[in-house]
């Protein structure tokens, strides 16, 4: 159980599965020696195919138990674990990709952070709530970032992408730069 007793289903934590996780990053077309932001990054199941990538990794977890396994899992790899707040992050002053599954409750803050105009992003590929993806694809919030930001709809992932699987229908939005 994490560390607030609750369930990891209250916790709100559903991890990609593995082969779940290799077609997300093989879709964000990572290529080596890219800086690649991993926001809520659990046990590493999108760190690791990110690495494979020949990124340079940033993994991004609250949870103290998972940031120290983390550590442990990708001691001897381009792989800086952050133990913080994903809202409380500092981004990198210098170009940077995100490739992550963050928490749900924060993706409207989260995008707002990545969006904002001093924001270095490059581009993002996020695994997502799909009714979030639509807000920022073609709803109430489509405009996001006024013109510097292409968004669009990415790959849907069936509720069966995750272990356990979330009680929402989830997809990718893809972020790039203009």
């Amino acid at each position: 159980m994490p560390a607030s007793g609750r369930s990891r289903r209250a916790w709100g934590w559903h991890p990609l599965t593995d082969e779940w996780a290799a077609r997300i990053v093989a879709g964000a077309g990572v290529r080596p020696g890219q800086l690649v932001l991993d926001i809520g990054a659990g046990r590493g199941e999108l760190t690791a195919h990110l690495v494979a990538a020949g990124a340079r990794v940033i993994a991004v977890e609250l949870h103290p138990g998972r940031a120290r396994a983390l550590r442990e899992r990708f001691a001897d790899a381009p792989v800086t674990v952050v133990q913080t707040d994903a809202l409380a992050l500092r981004l990198p002053e210098r170009p940077f990709h995100v490739v992550a599954s963050p928490p749900y409750g924060i993706s409207s803050p989260l995008l707002d952070m990545l969006l904002a105009p001093r924001s270095r992003l490059v581009a993002a590929d996020l695994v997502l709530p799909r009714a979030v993806v639509r807000r920022y694809t073609e709803g109430r919030r489509a405009d996001a970032g006024r013109g510097r930001w292409i968004l669009t709809a990415g790959r849907p992932l069936p509720r069966r992408a995750f272990r356990p699987p979330p009680r929402v229908d989830s997809a990718v939005l893809v972020v790039r730069r203009r």
